[in-house]
Parts: C-alpha cells; sequence; structure tokens
C-alpha cells in the first residue's frame, strides 16, 4: 500500500514545490468616521496600524487570533475555512465572548473574516433557497477584499428528487440539473453580488435514486449540459473575477472505473474540476484522488465534512455528540496527512486550493484548520531543514 506521501508523487510526480509565503488578510476597512481622522504631523513616524470596530459591530474577533503565527508560512494560493460560521461553541476561539446563534449569523461574518487562516467560508443556506444578488452583496460588504467564498448551489437545480421534511425523496425533481434555472437563480445572482469575492461555485449533487445509479449515462449528459452552459456564462467575466465551478457527489458509483473518466473528461473540456467530498456516504480521500489526478493540473476544492466513524447516515448524531464544536474530539489524522501533503503540492505548482471544514469533520472547524495548518508547516520543514 502506497504511503500518503507516495500518494502525493503520485499525484504530481515530483516533490511539492516549496510554498510561497502568504501575507496575512488586511483587516476589515475601518468605518467612514475613523477614514476621515487626520494623519499625523510629517515628522512623525507613522504608528502601527491598529484594528478599529465600529460602535455598530456587534460581535468581536478573539484575541489572539487563532492560528496568526501559521499563516505567513502557508501558500499564499490556500483558502481555508469553515462551512457556515454561526457557532456559539467558537467562543475564545473565533468569538472574542458568548454570542447567540441568530447574533453570529446576521453580524459574525466581519468578525471571522479577521482571522488569517479563515480566508474563505461556505455560504450553506444558498442550497436551502436561491439568494437575491442583494444578499450576497451584504455578504460581501462584510469581508477584506482578498477573503473568497464557496457558494452552494440551490438544493433545486441539485437533487434529482423532491424531498419531505425529513429528507425522504417523494418523487422525480423535473428542475434537476436545468440549465437557465442554474444560471438565473444561482450563478448570475451569486456573481452579480459578490463579483471579485466569490471563490467557487459548488455544485453538491445530492444522493440519486436508484434507477439513476443503475444507469448514470442520461446524468452525465444533463451534467455535461449544464457544465458547458456555466463555461459560457463564466467566459464574459474578466479572469481575475472567474469562480471555480466545482461538483461534489454522495454517491461512490460516480467513482467507478466505467464512470469516473467520463466525469473527467466532462469536467476538462468545461474547465470545471472535482471536488474531493470527504464525506461518510463517500470513500475516503485516497479513492477518491485518481479523479483528481486526472484533472491536473488544475485547481483543488475539498470539503472535509462528516468524519466516517457516524457511518453514511450519521451527521445528525455527529452533530449531537461533537455540539457545542468548541474541541477536537473525534480526530482523523490519516486524513489530516494527507491532505496536507495533496494541499501542499497543489498550491507548490502554483494552483488555487479551497477548503472547508465542517465541525463534524473533528469537532471544531476552526481547530481541524489549526492541525491542517500545523502539519503544513511541518512539511515545509521537513523540505526546507535549517542548516546545522
Amino acid at each position: 500500500m502506497s504511503s500518503d506521501h507516495d500518494l502525493n508523487l503520485d499525484l504530481f510526480g515530483a516533490e511539492p514545490a516549496p510554498a510561497a509565503a502568504a501575507a496575512t488578510p488586511a483587516a476589515p476597512p475601518a468605518n467612514a468616521q475613523d477614514s476621515e481622522a487626520a494623519p499625523p504631523p510629517a515628522a512623525t513616524p507613522p504608528a502601527p496600524a491598529v484594528k478599529t470596530r465600529s460602535r455598530a459591530q456587534a460581535v468581536g474577533a478573539a484575541y489572539p487570533l487563532l492560528g496568526e503565527d501559521l499563516a505567513p508560512a502557508l501558500p499564499a494560493l490556500l483558502r481555508m475555512g469553515g462551512s457556515s460560521w454561526s457557532y456559539p461553541g467558537w467562543q475564545g476561539l473565533v468569538w472574542d465572548k458568548a454570542y447567540s446563534e441568530r447574533i453570529l449569523a446576521q453580524r459574525g461574518l466581519n468578525a471571522y473574516a479577521e482571522h488569517p487562516l479563515l480566508r474563505t467560508v461556505s455560504i450553506d443556506r444558498s442550497f436551502y433557497r436561491p439568494l437575491a444578488a442583494s444578499e450576497y452583496a451584504v455578504y460581501a460588504a462584510q469581508v477584506p477584499e482578498d477573503f473568497r467564498f464557496v457558494v452552494k448551489a440551490p438544493a433545486l437545480v441539485c437533487d434529482a428528487q423532491v424531498r419531505s421534511e425529513e429528507g425522504h425523496g417523494k418523487e422525480p425533481n423535473p428542475a434537476f440539473l436545468n440549465v437557465e434555472l442554474a444560471l438565473a437563480s444561482y450563478v448570475r445572482p451569486a456573481c452579480e453580488g459578490l463579483l471579485d469575492k466569490l471563490g467557487v461555485l459548488l455544485f453538491q449533487l445530492s444522493p440519486l435514486p436508484l434507477g439513476r445509479l443503475l444507469n448514470l449515462q442520461p446524468t452525465l449528459a444533463e451534467l455535461e449540459q449544464l457544465a458547458l452552459a456555466l463555461q459560457a456564462e463564466l467566459a464574459g467575466l474578466p479572469a481575475e473575477r472567474r469562480p471555480i465551478v466545482a461538483f461534489e457527489v454522495r454517491d461512490a458509483d460516480w467513482l467507478r472505473p466505467d464512470i469516473a473518466p467520463q466525469l473527467a473528461q466532462i469536467l476538462r473540456q468545461t474547465g470545471a474540476t472535482y471536488c474531493l467530498g470527504l464525506h461518510a456516504k463517500m470513500p475516503r480521500l485516497p479513492e477518491q484522488l485518481p479523479l483528481l489526478r486526472a484533472l491536473w493540473p488544475g485547481p483543488l476544492v475539498c470539503r472535509w465534512n462528516v468524519n466516517p466513524v457516524f457511518g453514511p447516515y450519521g451527521y445528525a448524531d455527529a452533530e449531537k455528540q461533537l455540539a457545542p464544536f468548541d474541541r477536537i474530539q473525534q480526530p482523523d489524522p490519516a486524513t489530516l496527512a494527507l491532505l496536507a501533503s495533496t494541499l501542499a503540492g497543489v498550491c507548490g505548482k502554483g494552483q488555487a486550493a479551497y477548503v472547508t471544514v465542517s465541525n463534524e469533520a473533528e469537532g471544531c472547524g476552526p481547530l481541524s484548520i489549526v492541525r491542517l495548518a500545523e502539519a503544513m508547516a511541518a512539511l515545509k520543514k521537513s523540505e526546507n531543514p535549517s542548516p546545522a
């Protein structure tokens, strides 16, 4: 069996290049009143920059900033963050004190984005209902210029079934992978509202009904038409504003030897990529990497979700057992080590990487991100040892 390191070499063909150092993201801009303050006299040396917070902002960031010492050594092309941000249990890790989930959902993003390791976040609520461009614009106004969002497409176009409130499939969804609906309800509002802060358009394809799994060819054809339409839609955007398009699946059948090459060809010809879905419904990371290799060179998008110890239908159990998400309770060192080496390889070769980490992965998303940063720092140190 190949080691984690061997898998990384298989993916990139050689030792990863040293990661480029990343500057710590700038603090959110000061409010208008602060920006109009008179500058110090010319003879006075400039004072060190101090993070300020307007009185209207109800949520503060925890200091010292989580992972502040690790951030400068990480690749600038790497963006890590949480799957949403409104978790009261992150008190002392991300928030300066206790806040309700409602307050954090409404006003916590600005404080979240101050943390140097948290350079992206997943907007998950768009999966449950389409959002307007104005709603996306509100998010964009709360984060620094260097921050980017991962935005989930609505289930309206990503789920082949119409589901009950309990999540059970009731009937076929006629809007599944509908091109015009995807563009009108999701792609165009996200692009218009987030502008250059849109990092990834993510299509999470929910588990398919048995009939579609037994014959994936029609679904492949529909996915191809959507991916081609997305390519045409985004081609008119300036290169710096063009988001990554990523498709995540929740059925292992997509990785079958007769299907995976077809999926890779569709993604490659349309400029899209495969999202590594580290979810208990899917095979582990080593079994998903071959599809990523087939798309190389290209960006990496990864969602580190539910720990396999909870089983394929254990999300609710994971949420219950791991709450309030304030510490690591179910460490997954194998995934952590391989993901860190893969990220180092991807970014070291000049490709962007996005990783969002759920609390259900190990117990606390921000602390898993710190562990990833530590693992990458250790890799870099081992590749560039200090002179004796």
